[in-house]
């Protein structure tokens, strides 16, 4: 069954509050069983949504749903951002918890009017798209533009669905598109994504993450395209990553980071072009914990003991730069993101729990170069476990932002399989090329 909002009082012209006819139309549909609310020709602008099981939100493409500028518009009841000291981010403007077979799609526009709420780290930005608790979720054909913090939070969840979504999130800091925390049998296909932080994010704030397909999407960020972890307190395994490109991300391509405990495991990616993207390949692993520190968990009261991070299969990877990346990279004014001495491929752990069985395979990196050695300081730290030494400053994501190798630098890894590595710098380059440091290659390995 059809639901208009027009039905219930809906103005659509996108100066008048629409949000009490949508509500009204998506319970109305609730009560009778479930059904279909669509908006059609015009504007409608609203508040917080509360979409409910057996509902179908379809926004036509000659219709757009437009988030209201005012944040009182938006509830306090839906749920939280799960990253510590981010209190700001935790009202957002579409939300269902608890609810089952659930979709949006239409081929029209959902926009967060970031350009009404300050681009800060204090004050309160709705979330476009948060969905907690629930199970066979449906995203397909839409527009996502100008949300005012991350584009879409998938929280706890399963059976997820997404597909022919054009991302645009270029206005604010915390820019994500799709990110899924304790979530399972998700299938990504066919997307586009620009923003200002992680493309799209795996993460593990407690319940484990599996049973991951993405595919045929495309990826730029001034953060981060890929990212796997930092939130890994349960574990993250059974990923598939598969023809994907990937364009002007400043900082790292595919990035996977074990910090806070638990495992991350069983990941395949393979077939990625990456063009002009200064760190192609960071993985990382270690443990962390700073009460004032934005990237730890709301769940994390502790340092934790160094997780185990196994069985990562990267291969067919054709990375290249232009004369672009000879540029120093930041997000909005003074926020720096990547330059060339900070670029390059980076693998690192704490030595007494190195990383295990690691395939790099079919990867050629052309890198732009140019940095000197007086360029970059002598020395470089290691991974620290912060349970032996916590006041010692340790090599981490943002620190250093130089990388003592060219091209690869890779460390504390045990059963490392590298096949078929081409690299070369288009500026003459000081550094060496390829560092290994205690590092143990499979039987059947290339040498490096």
């Amino acid at each position: 069954m059809i639901f208009n909002p027009k039905s219930f009082g809906a103005k659509a012209d996108g100066s008048h509050d629409d949000t009490n006819a949508i509500q009204q139309a998506i319970d109305k549909a609730f009560f009778s069983g479930g059904g279909r609310i669509v908006l059609k020709n015009g504007v409608f602008l609203s508040g917080t949504i509360y979409l409910k099981s057996n509902i179908s939100l379809e926004i036509d493409a000659s219709a757009c749903l437009l988030a209201s500028p005012d944040i009182n518009s938006y509830g306090s009841d839906t749920h939280h951002n799960r990253y510590r000291n981010e209190p700001e981010l935790d009202r957002c403007f579409i939300f269902a918890e608890n609810a089952d077979n659930i979709e949006l799609c239409g081929n029209g526009i959902i926009n967060g009017n970031a350009e009404f709420f300050p681009n800060s780290n204090n004050i309160y930005r709705p979330m476009m798209i948060r969905f907690l608790n629930c199970r066979n979720i449906r995203l397909h054909d839409l527009r996502l533009y100008n949300s005012a913090a991350w584009t879409t939070a998938f929280l706890d969840s399963e059976r997820i669905f997404i597909s022919n979504i054009d991302i645009k999130n270029s206005k604010n800091y915390n820019g994500d598109g799709l990110d899924f925390d304790g979530c399972s049998h998700i299938f990504v296909s066919g997307c586009s994504i620009q923003g200002t932080d992680d493309n799209l994010c795996l993460q593990s704030s407690s319940l484990p993450v599996n049973d991951v397909h993405i595919s045929n999407c495309s990826f730029s960020s001034v953060c981060a395209a890929i990212r796997i972890g930092l939130k890994s307190i349960g574990s993250i395994s059974d990923v598939h990553i598969s023809h994907c490109s990937m364009k002007n991300v400043w900082r790292e391509g595919i990035k996977i980071e074990c910090s806070e405990g638990g495992n991350i495991s069983d990941i395949n990616i393979q077939d990625i072009t990456m063009n002009d993207v200064s760190r192609p390949i960071f993985i990382l692993l270690n443990n962390r914990f700073e009460p004032d520190d934005l990237g730890s968990s709301l769940e994390l009261d502790h340092i934790p003991e160094i997780g185990t991070m196994s069985d990562i299969i990267i291969s067919d990877i054709i990375a290249s730069d232009s004369d672009e990346m000879r540029n120093t990279h930041y997000r909005f004014d003074d926020d720096v993101m990547g330059s060339p001495k900070f670029a390059g491929i980076r693998i690192d752990a704490e030595k007494n729990h190195p990383i295990r069985n690691l395939t790099l395979r079919n990867i050629s990196y052309k890198f732009i170069g140019g940095v000197k050695l007086s360029d970059i300081p002598n020395e470089y730290p290691e991974v620290i476990d912060k349970l032996i030494d916590c006041d010692i400053l340790s090599s981490e994501n943002y620190y250093p932002d130089w990388s003592r190798a060219s091209f690869m630098d890779i460390r504390n890894i045990i059963g490392l399989n590298v096949r078929n590595i081409q690299c070369f710098a288009i500026y003459p380059d000081e550094r060496r090329g390829i560092i290994t440091e205690n590092v143990q290659f499979s039987d059947n390995s290339d040498n490096l």
